[in-house]
């Protein structure tokens, strides 16, 4: 079990890591003027919005806009926060992984069911956002696993000595 929880953190840190370079570089175009941004990034998620025939980036509808402030003011620093948490081993992990993994999924939701209703999104695209869901679902999962036996005995031995210092 502890080699596939060391897994799954490592696919998660490098979730986080892109979530960490990508949110503040090429989602935050979607609500900031394009002036702020360095041309070679604007370039970039043009072309990609072009190359995948993402309409969600070009076209920006309401509330598409509304899921990247939230992702920028909420999630982008869970992922921060997460990134910190599985590098420095933190006890934290788990609660913030799942409430990372869980408005990540929350946000997913709506962004495929745009997509698979609009029909306009082509099976690549809906594979890129469903491959972020996956990855939600995934920190769901990690986040609802319990702390190693190791963490739990530790802590029993403590309460333990607490106990005898009263008694």
């Amino acid at each position: 079990m502890g080699a596939l929880l060391k897994l799954i953190d490592a696919i998660l840190f490098l979730f986080f890591l892109l979530i960490a370079i990508v949110a503040p570089l090429i989602d935050a175009q979607t609500i900031f003027p394009l002036s702020y941004f360095p041309e070679f990034f604007v370039q970039l998620k043009t072309n990609y919005a072009q190359d995948y025939g993402d309409y969600l980036i070009s076209e920006k509808p309401h509330f598409f806009v509304g899921l990247v402030w939230l992702q920028l003011f909420f999630q982008w620093p869970l992922a921060l926060l997460n990134l910190y948490a599985i590098f420095a081993s933190k006890p934290w992990f788990n609660t913030t992984c799942l409430i990372y993994g869980v408005s990540v999924s929350t946000t997913m939701v709506a962004i495929l069911s745009e997509l698979a209703g609009s029909n306009k999104a082509s099976e690549t695209l809906l594979k890129i956002y469903s491959a972020f869901m996956g990855l939600g679902i995934l920190a769901i999962l990690r986040g609802l696993q319990g702390h190693s036996s190791k963490t739990t005995s530790g802590h029993n031995r403590r309460v333990a000595l607490a106990r005898k210092k009263h008694a």
